[in-house]
């Protein structure tokens, strides 16, 4: 075979691969998707795709499927740019077997995995599969696990993002949960152990897909879905804008963005919106885009757990993790999802170099019988851990309040004790009572006695909150925390 001829089987080869079926296409735009291309394509910068594994066939035989062997099989894998930094990708590809994987498909994407981790750089999955290709038998559900290994290797090494376009139903949900963050397309993705059918035959429940497994179920409810796009484009946008706030790798800090926003900028605004009543609701995403720079906060879980926030933005330019209690939202209490939501938001930062910055207005843990056996004592003991484990800077703002959960009646149990005879002795003990009450809480209920005792740094006024957080973000910037050998620690699962 001559040169040429060899160039022109190269290139036909080549063309058949990247040219999609046509008829599978159109389906999958009909149901208001994108094919596995198009959407690595949206999400990298243009013209950057470097694909793997274009020729890449499987070698199964029998079930009728020995005949057809797209090449590529049911998964596109490569790598690019995302604003000119290394990303490593997979898509799912719908239209070739349903986007099943078999063992070339696991092949393709523990080898972009693999990758990934060599030369620390984010990897991003994009699911839209019918699950394990039941043709390939163990083989297939052998693949799942060769994937799950390379998750948890690269946990708290590089980034891990999925983004969930389709069905991902049985084993392969977990490959996403074990990643930083899930995107899910509403109204077009699903996620689930089992699907409706199986839950109706075994216990009875009649459920929706959407219901089951649809964005607003685990953005809300189960958590599973830190993030809920109202399109795949969106979803890839999202995406993009995420990576912004992270590093490559856990050896790198997050790239810094030259601010348009002054370090010592005063908000007045600040002085205002928290209500002088500790009874009061306010919004504590507002106060902190007050702070940060711009106004720009990219909340993480916003739909789960919604008495805490979580997220990314900037202080002068660098990246930060921003933690907060949620006055508007059961008084900004602290229950088991919250803890849980912040722990895993306190870890991913803490394993990725990144700052983490907390607005305190809390009155504690939320009573319940509920909570209680719910396990309360060791879900918030999560949050507890992240914290004094986290070796990253830490900088606490204390808006309001920060006391536990029994403080609420602390001040009139101490007086009822300690005044019992003169409350007694008075002509209108109720009135006696009260008065007792409000100067016990003056005289404890206050900033200055925690700052005589060393326990806050600086009673600040509430304007000058970004420009102190930014100068002490700027002395930290070189803390470094030895801790002792161990091969780790034992979080209370």
């Amino acid at each position: 075979m001559s040169t040429d001829e060899k160039i022109e089987k190269l290139r036909r080869l080549r063309s058949e691969a990247l040219t999609p079926n046509q008829r599978a296409a159109d389906r999958q735009h009909d149901l208001g998707k994108l094919t596995a291309r198009e959407r690595i394509n949206l999400l990298l910068d243009k013209g950057s795709f470097q694909e793997f594994d274009v020729f890449a066939r499987h070698q199964a035989t029998g079930f009728g499927i020995e005949d057809r062997r797209p090449l590529g099989d049911a998964v596109v894998t490569g790598h690019g740019t995302v604003d000119g930094r290394h990303v490593f990708i997979f898509a799912e590809d719908f239209t070739q077997f349903g986007g099943s994987l078999g063992a070339v498909v696991a092949d393709k994407i523990c080898k972009v995995m693999d990758l990934a981790m060599d030369t620390g750089a984010p990897v991003v999955g994009i699911k839209d599969s019918g699950g394990a290709r039941i043709q390939e038998g163990v083989v297939s559900l052998h693949g799942y696990g060769r994937i799950f290994e390379r998750n948890v290797r690269a946990s708290g090494v590089i980034p891990q993002i999925s983004v969930i376009m389709g069905p991902c139903a049985g084993g392969a949900v977990y490959s996403p949960a074990i990643t930083d963050f899930v995107y899910q397309v509403a109204d077009t993705s699903h996620l689930f152990i089992t699907g409706p059918d199986v839950i109706k035959a075994v216990t009875g429940e009649e459920v929706s897909f959407e219901e089951l497994g649809g964005a607003s179920a685990h953005g809300s409810k189960s958590g599973v879905t830190h993030f809920v796009s109202p399109s795949g484009r969106a979803a890839l946008e999202e995406v993009r804008y995420l990576l912004s706030f992270l590093p490559s790798n856990n050896m790198e800090v997050a790239p810094y963005f030259t601010p348009m926003d002054r370090a010592d900028r005063m908000d007045e605004k600040l002085t205002e919106i928290i209500p002088d009543s500790t009874n009061q609701p306010y919004d504590m995403v507002k106060l902190v885009e007050l702070v940060v720079d711009g106004g720009e906060f990219y909340q993480v879980h916003e739909h789960f757990a919604g008495n805490i926030v979580v997220g990314f933005a900037r202080l002068d330019g660098y990246t930060v993790g921003v933690v907060g209690n949620q006055p508007a939202v059961l008084a900004g209490t602290l229950n088991i999802d919250a803890s849980v939501k912040g722990a895993r938001f306190i870890r991913f930062c803490d394993a990725f170099n990144i700052p983490v910055v907390t607005f305190v207005d809390v009155p504690g843990f939320l009573p319940g019988v509920d909570q209680e056996h719910g396990g309360i004592i060791r879900q918030g003991a999560k949050l507890l851990y992240a914290y004094a484990e986290a070796t990253v800077p830490k900088l606490t703002v204390i808006t309001r309040k920060a006391y536990g959960g029994a403080y609420v009646v602390m001040a009139q149990g101490a007086v009822n004790v300690i005044h019992r005879r003169d409350i007694n002795d008075a002509g209108d003990p109720d009135g006696k009572r009260q008065a007792l009450i409000a100067d016990y809480e003056e005289r404890f209920n206050n900033p200055y006695l925690a700052a005589e005792h060393g326990m806050v740094d600086e009673v600040i006024e509430p304007r000058e909150t970004r420009s102190r957080l930014i100068r002490s973000l700027d002395m930290l910037r070189t803390k470094r925390e030895s801790m002792a050998p161990r091969k780790h620690g034992n979080i209370p699962l």
